[in-house]
Parts: structure tokens; C-alpha cells; sequence
């Protein structure tokens, strides 16, 4: 019997899971472990993502950097700034002119509905800015603005009223929600064909399933990927480390890397020797949400990075108290990476462009606008 398990790999398919209760690696079956243990679930237990920074690298000289990011000593930076805001530019005129075209054939527009729930500072900034993008290319939005400690049920009912209004063809939930509320169940309660952030989970498993397609991509993930392509980077067969695993960001992300044939690693809070994982890598996306997490002595020379992070710091220098940096300490990776997005500038115009495309699609699938 063993002989025959040897030499015959078809019969492991047809034993299935019988054939794993036994070793192959010594003359006498001996039954493994039990298959489950009924002491942990069986999707691991549930652990809050705390980064802590590596602190063998020493601090960086300057964590604040000049927007005009081209004028670095070229004897120091090998790194080509990828221009987010100049191919999300590019991206939003073509959308601008397909909703004049649409406008002018069939008298409809797309509409985007936001709900916002309570004043984050920064959640308002974002939403005030993708209802200005609307506005530029000729997208219609509405919004409703609900108090922090407003019941979930007046969040979902703003959701289901924008599911039954068939003028609206997108919905977007600002995320985050406060912490009393489901999010998931608030986010699965969105139409799936007005899902423009990509988050239903039947886009999400669309996505992870070979073959299959889903309506919409998220729009960050979809971000990075259009940043990698446009600027003629080849993903297939290449080793992709994807830093951060929210459902958000982080695994869309991988599965999209895995949909262009990439090798791709996850690292996450509990991944051990994060740096060396990352600096085998010839594309790195980092969204992990901690500044300056990755050194440059995380990074491979001549690896492509897009860093997704875009974390408050103080500042006193501006207007606001605060400037934006990203999970790549900027100032070490220029000099070791061969390309990198900025932090602004980089994937922030991107996935808004994103958006804006998803919301058209939608709106032409609606109409059977071609």
C-alpha cells in the first residue's frame, strides 16, 4: 500500500483527506494529529494589527520634505518620483469628456452618494475632496451627514434609501465609522452594482477567485496597480511584498498582484523579520498606517515602491499643525529604491481617480451606455 502511495501521486487526489492521516515518510502508517484542533478556531484568533517600528535604523535626519520632490542631489537619489496627480490628471480628463458624451447622447449623468457619519477633521477633508473631483469631470454627488452618535440604523437607512434611488448609481460610506457601529454589516447593506468602493464582499471574493470578475476593484489597491502599469513596470513573475492586511487596502492589493502572475508576501504586525522579507522584494506596497516603518535598509536596490501610507505628524511649520507622511521614510528610500511614489502626490489622486472611474462604470452599466 505505501508502495503504491509512492509511486502513484494521482491516488493521494483520490484518497482525499484519508490520505493524509498517514505519514509517507516511514514504512509503518502512523495517524497524524488530529486535523482540527477544537481548542482555537479554525480562522485564528483575532489580534488588534499594533505595528511597533524598527528601531535598529537611526531616525531619519528630516522626516518633513520639500513638495518639490525633483530637486534631491542627483549623487544621492536613484529613485524616479512617480507622478500620482499627473496620471490621476490624465485619467480625469478622459472621464470628464465620457460624462459630456453621456450627457449629450442620453441626458444622464452619474450621481455619487457619500454618507458621513460625525466630524473627523480628516474624514471631511477627504470627502470635501472627492465631492470636488466630482464636480471638475461633471459626476453629480449628494451627501448626508449623520452625528457621531447617531443610531446604526439611521446609517443604514441613508444606505438603503440611495440602493432604491436609481438616480444614484454609487454609494460610498466614509470610512471610519464610529466605533459603536458595525462596519461590516453597514458595508454589506450597499447594492452590490452601486458598490464603487469595492468593498461587498462578493466583489472582494470575485476578486480573489481565478477567472471571475468583479464589478468594481477597490479603489486604492486599483490605484497601485495603475501607478505600477502606467509607469511600465512589469509585475508578472516579479516578488511583491504587500506591508499591511487590512480588508481595505492590504489584501485586495495581494490578490490583484496575484491576478498580474507577481510572487507576493503579506507582512503583517506579527510577521517575523518584516525587513528582511520586504527587502527580497521587487515591489513593495506599504500600507500599514505607521510613519516611516520602512528604512531604506528594508528595501532591494533598484525595487519599485508605492507607499499607501498617509500619516498625520506634527508639524509646526504648517498651516495646519500637521503634514502628511508615508509608511516609507522618503528621505533613505530614494536612495536605494529606483522608483517611489510621494506622500502627498502619489496614490491619494490615484485612488480618488479611481473612484470617480468606478462611479462612470456604474453609471453606464445602469444606462447600457457603451
Amino acid at each position: 500500500m505505501m508502495m503504491m502511495q509512492r509511486s502513484s501521486p494521482q491516488l493521494w487526489r483520490k484518497m482525499g483527506l484519508k490520505a493524509f492521516l498517514f505519514s509517507t515518510c516511514s514504512s509503518t502508517p502512523s495517524l497524524s494529529p488530529p486535523l482540527v484542533n477544537k481548542s482555537l478556531p479554525i480562522l485564528g484568533p483575532e489580534l488588534p494589527e499594533v505595528w511597533i517600528p524598527n528601531s535598529s535604523s537611526p531616525p531619519p535626519t528630516n522626516n518633513r520634505r520639500s513638495p518639490f520632490i525633483f530637486n534631491h542631489d542627483a549623487h544621492e537619489q536613484t529613485a524616479v518620483v512617480i507622478d500620482g496627480k499627473l496620471m490621476a490628471d490624465e485619467i480625469r480628463s478622459v472621464i470628464a469628456d465620457e460624462v459630456s458624451r453621456m450627457k449629450s447622447a442620453i441626458g444622464k449623468v452619474p450621481r455619487l452618494a457619500v454618507i458621513l457619519v460625525g466630524e473627523r477633521k480628516d474624514s471631511q477633508t477627504y470627502v470635501r475632496n472627492k465631492i470636488k473631483a466630482c464636480q471638475e469631470v461633471g459626476i453629480m454627488s449628494v451627501m448626508t451627514e449623520l452625528p457621531e452618535d447617531c443610531a446604526e440604523s439611521e446609517v443604514l437607512n441613508a444606505v438603503s434609501s440611495f440602493n432604491e434611488n436609481p438616480a444614484v448609481h454609487g454609494i460610498l460610506v466614509q470610512l471610519p465609522l464610529p466605533q459603536h457601529m458595525d462596519e461590516e454589516k453597514i458595508l454589506n447593506v450597499v447594492s452590490l452594482e452601486k458598490d464603487v468602493d469595492g468593498f461587498h464582499p462578493l466583489n472582494i471574493g470575485n476578486l480573489a477567485m481565478t477567472g471571475r470578475e468583479p464589478l468594481f476593484i477597490p479603489c486604492t489597491p486599483k490605484a497601485c496597480i495603475e501607478l505600477l502599469l502606467r509607469s511600465n513596470v512589469e509585475i508578472m513573475g516579479k516578488k511583491a511584498v504587500v506591508i499591511g492586511r487590512s480588508n481595505i487596502v492590504g489584501l485586495p492589493t495581494s490578490l490583484l498582484l496575484q491576478r498580474h502572475h507577481a510572487t507576493v508576501s503579506v507582512v503583517h504586525a506579527f510577521t517575523k523579520n518584516p525587513e528582511e522579507i520586504t527587502r527580497e522584494a521587487d515591489i513593495v506596497v506599504s500600507a500599514a498606517g505607521v510613519a516611516n516603518l520602512v528604512r531604506g535598509n528594508w528595501l532591494k536596490p533598484g525595487a519599485i515602491v508605492i507607499d499607501v501610507g498617509t500619516n498625520p505628524v506634527k508639524d509646526p511649520d504648517s498651516e495646519y499643525g500637521y503634514s502628511l507622511t508615508g509608511d516609507v521614510c522618503y528621505e533613505e528610500a530614494v536612495k536605494v529604491a529606483s522608483a517611489i511614489t510621494p506622500v502627498p502626490g502619489g496614490v491619494g489622486p490615484m485612488t480618488i481617480a479611481m473612484l470617480l472611474s468606478n462611479t462612470l462604470d456604474s453609471a453606464k452599466r445602469a444606462y447600457r451606455f457603451t
